[in-house]
């Protein structure tokens, strides 16, 4: 099948169970997958023109939801983190549009960009499971997540957000929160992950957060970033009408179909499975793409 926006022909099973796939694990921590459905794209089906984040984006709007679903329904939908990722990434996120299409347009900058960006993210998951840091909380959480899963909001404000889950109780800064949430949507905005992908480890690994709390929050941000992003790539299509901004519908719905049942499932499924063995199929996949894509700008 041709997708004739992107110039992708491609067997149309293929997005689909890729995205089913790489959704299916990565949601678990939170993490939408687009993360590692952009490298698919560019690498493997040669879309790399400006228009293949907002496509990514697409893919989030279309997949985010039932993720969403499931962690709201199980009690595990932090709301004051995820107001916090919200406000903070929205802003960001125009800026990044703006900064992929105006400087960012060569593939190959681009490609060391994506590496770069996805060096930091395994670096911090691979230090945080080294060196142990949540552990200690967080290897109840599995247990504790089957026996209580709602969240408990002890205080809420806007200097700090302090809550209970699984026997433990956990406080964040809002203002840090949303500080680091607009540089992470400026990123998120060029890279067209909607910032989720970066938000997520942060909040493990910096913060200390549990991995299965941070999981619901940070997919609802991503989906909403990512609403304003493909809103905003559509709109600069009307103005860059010298590159291809605006993104490819059709393969966009197939990437964000596989998506929507993959990351049921894993919603589903996660409060069975450790927040080590989480942040440890995260950092692999993110450390694998990175090292593949700093390499390959300089070969």
């Amino acid at each position: 099948m041709f997708f004739p926006v992107s110039g992708v022909e491609v067997n149309p099973c293929t997005p689909f169970i890729v995205a089913f796939v790489v959704s299916f694990f990565t949601s678990m921590g939170g993490v939408s997958g687009a993360f590692l459905l952009l490298p698919f794209q560019v690498s493997f089906l040669g879309y790399a023109t400006p228009s293949v984040s907002s496509t990514n984006q697409l893919y989030n709007i279309i997949a985010i939801p039932s993720g969403v679903y499931r962690y709201i329904k199980e009690g595990r939908m932090l709301w004051p983190l995820t107001w916090a990722v919200i406000i903070g990434t929205l802003p960001g996120v125009f800026i990044g549009a703006w900064v992929r299409i105006k400087y960012l347009p060569d593939p190959k900058n681009f490609k060391l960009f994506v590496g770069t960006v996805l060096c930091y993210i395994g670096c911090q998951l691979f230090v945080d499971i080294i060196k142990n840091k949540v552990q200690k909380k967080d290897s109840n959480v599995p247990q504790a997540a089957r026996d209580a899963p709602a969240i408990s909001i002890v205080t809420s404000n806007i200097k700090q957000v302090v809550f209970a889950y699984g026997g433990e109780t956990y406080t964040f800064s809002t203002l840090g929160v949303y500080a680091v949430c607009f540089l992470v949507g400026i990123v998120g905005g060029v890279y067209g992950i909607g910032g989720g992908a970066i938000v997520a480890p942060f909040f493990v690994a910096i913060i200390g957060l549990p991995v299965h709390v941070v999981a619901g929050a940070a997919l609802m941000g991503t989906f909403i970033t990512s609403v304003a992003g493909v809103a905003f790539y559509q709109y600069f299509s009307l103005i860059y009408t010298d590159v291809v901004v605006a993104p490819d519908w059709a393969l966009g719905l197939l990437f964000g179909f596989g998506g929507f049942c993959g990351m049921y499932l894993g919603a589903s499924i996660q409060k069975f499975v450790s927040g080590r063995a989480i942040k440890s199929i995260l950092c692999g996949c993110v450390l694998f793409v990175s090292a593949k894509y700093i390499v390959g700008y300089f070969l």
